[in-house]
């Protein structure tokens, strides 16, 4: 089974740079996880959220934020959220919350833009807040300048750069059952090398008319979504740019590069229900015999029997019993 990866390259003598990520064993895992909670996904929810964490990736690896970068799509179709968040680490984790069928054929309209209100924000979350500090957040809606409905994540990414960041972008996104991934260009002030650290000055009279800019996005353009999900990323970089003077940097695979991960563990369940009170936990054993809560991440299943409800309420009892919490 191939390795996650990220590629980052510029274009030399041009302001110009890109990041090409493969979600592979890493996207399986999420997968595999849901369906062994019993919880999987519909295939255009799941090839959704599969988009989301590649661009995710890309996004946060773009800032280099020391800070969870959350993505979420929200409106009043079948998909009611979705939602996918990378730590600067690049570990990322997806969910959704569906609360009715979605169709096979499906696109982003159909689930989440029914009544023409549906809503992307992107938020960053600093690790260390200052008092009083609020995470940032930028809204746009599923729409273009027309009012026309956006059928493509990337669109709609797309869409939200110019209009917060004032910068032009090119975002190709796909996922299946096997992969996900995505292609980001991106016009900077800078040429050369020194794009990468960074956005710098805005140069607003630039937007749309950089001939550099356009003739690179124009290329990228006609990646397919069969070759994106087929295509190794040499083979991708080879066919689209062969032309161009690219410089390419060392892939970043295994713990460096984007992995799954997920925060959930039998001590925040145990400490959630301690915080809910012995009375109303033993209202739900009572009821159902035992505790059940799947985390909305990445599916995994915690169980509490009445003996493991015992010890979390023991006096002096820090830590969650022993017995098996995990399936």
């Amino acid at each position: 089974m191939s390795v996650s990866e990220l590629h980052k390259f510029i274009f030399e003598g041009e302001p110009v740079r890109g990041m090409l990520v493969r979600l592979t064993e890493s996207w399986q895992q999420v997968l595999a996880r849901r369906a062994q909670g019993g919880t999987a996904y519909a295939p255009p929810v799941r090839a959704l959220l599969g988009e989301m964490a590649a661009a995710g990736v890309l996004m946060q690896a773009n800032i280099k934020f020391n800070g969870a970068l959350v993505l979420q799509m929200h409106g009043n179709g079948p998909v009611r959220l979705a939602v996918a968040e990378v730590q600067p680490n690049l570990a990322f984790r997806v969910t959704a919350n569906v609360v009715g069928p979605v169709a096979d054929e499906a696109r982003l309209e159909a689930m989440l833009n029914v009544d023409g209100k549906g809503r992307c924000a992107i938020t960053l979350d600093p690790v260390d807040r200052l008092p009083g500090q609020q995470p940032y957040q930028g809204v746009v809606s599923l729409h273009d300048d027309r009012r026309q409905p956006l059928q493509e994540l990337g669109d709609v990414l797309e869409h939200y750069m110019l209009q917060s960041e004032q910068l032009d972008t090119r975002l190709l996104l796909a996922a299946d059952d096997r992969i996900a991934t995505g292609l980001l260009i991106q016009r900077l002030p800078l040429a050369g090398e020194g794009n990468l650290g960074g956005a710098g000055p805005r140069d607003e009279d630039e937007i749309g008319r950089n001939e550099a800019y356009n003739r690179i996005a124009h290329l990228a353009a006609t990646l397919t979504r069969e070759e994106m999900l087929e295509l190794d990323a040499d083979t991708i970089l080879r066919r689209l740019f062969w032309q161009e003077r690219l410089l390419r940097f060392e892939p970043l695979v295994d713990a460096a590069g984007p992995h799954f991960a997920c925060s959930c563990s039998r001590e925040r369940v145990a400490g959630m229900l301690r915080s809910l009170g012995r009375e109303e936990v033993d209202g739900i054993v009572a009821e159902q015999g035992r505790v059940e809560i799947a985390c909305e991440f990445c599916g995994a299943q915690y169980h509490f029997d009445p003996v493991d409800v015992g010890g979390l309420f023991k006096p002096g009892r820090d830590q969650p019993p022993g017995s098996q919490a995990l399936n």
